[in-house]
């Protein structure tokens, strides 16, 4: 057997070890024909996936999982899915929630333009993005996580008065969506553009690359769009 067999072997081993905490597979390259299908859907039932009726909220781009792990242990009574496309990267967040027994966390290891394929309408009390890529070229503005094409798919998944809580250390990112949110038709609550200038706020959960650019002294931005 290849090194490259053996690896391959070892990484879906783990994954089945999980258990039943994948809640959706898709691709992460170009959408596969399935997802791409105007009308595709295979949507999760909350209620038999976590076992009870609770509220709940959707991290896009989970990382290591450092933000919705913690968040998720301290508010037991909400469900949390955590969305990340990277096979490769969603497997560590994954083996940390099975090894500490964190119950209220599921995972999505699909694309954010997949999210309709899977979430029910107005399912959703809250979206997080945290720290999202810019992606500062003009050309591609319609791939940043805040487009409005996005909002639009966001909007039809959140439960009126949703929410949507964002956080960048990117000035011009964080201007793009504000911008964006106004034009999908969401109320902006919160714009702050220095989230950290009296020290961490009670409640705030930091992310990784937040603590680290706060150590560095850059200021961090968060805003709070509301679905009318």
């Amino acid at each position: 057997m290849s090194m490259r067999m053996r690896r391959k072997r070892n990484f879906d081993e783990r994954m089945a070890a999980c258990g039943n905490l994948l809640l959706a597979k898709g691709t992460a390259g170009i959408l596969n024909m399935k997802e791409a299908a105007e009308n595709y859907r295979a949507l999760i039932d909350f209620s038999a996936a976590f076992g009870n009726g609770n509220p709940t909220e959707l991290e896009i781009g989970c990382g290591k999982g450092g933000f919705i792990i913690e968040t998720a242990k301290a508010r037991p009574d909400t469900n949390f899915l955590a969305l990340e496309k990277m096979s490769n990267v969603i497997l560590t967040p994954m083996e940390r929630v099975a090894a500490e027994g964190v119950f209220n966390v599921k995972f999505l290891n699909i694309r954010a333009e997949c999210l309709p394929c899977y979430i029910p309408e107005n399912s959703l009390d809250a979206i997080y993005l945290n720290f999202s890529t810019p992606l500062p070229k003009l050309g591609y503005a319609t791939q940043r996580l805040t487009h409005r094409n996005f909002l639009e798919k966001y909007k039809k998944l959140l439960k009126p008065g949703g929410k949507i809580i964002q956080k960048t250390d990117d000035r011009d990112f964080f201007d793009f969506s504000l911008d964006e949110y106004a034009a999908a038709g969401f109320e902006i609550l919160t714009a702050d553009y220095d989230l950290h200038k009296n020290g961490n706020p009670a409640g705030n959960i930091e992310t990784e690359y937040e603590k680290r650019w706060v150590e560095q002294g850059k200021p961090i931005h968060l805003a709070v769009a509301v679905k009318k």
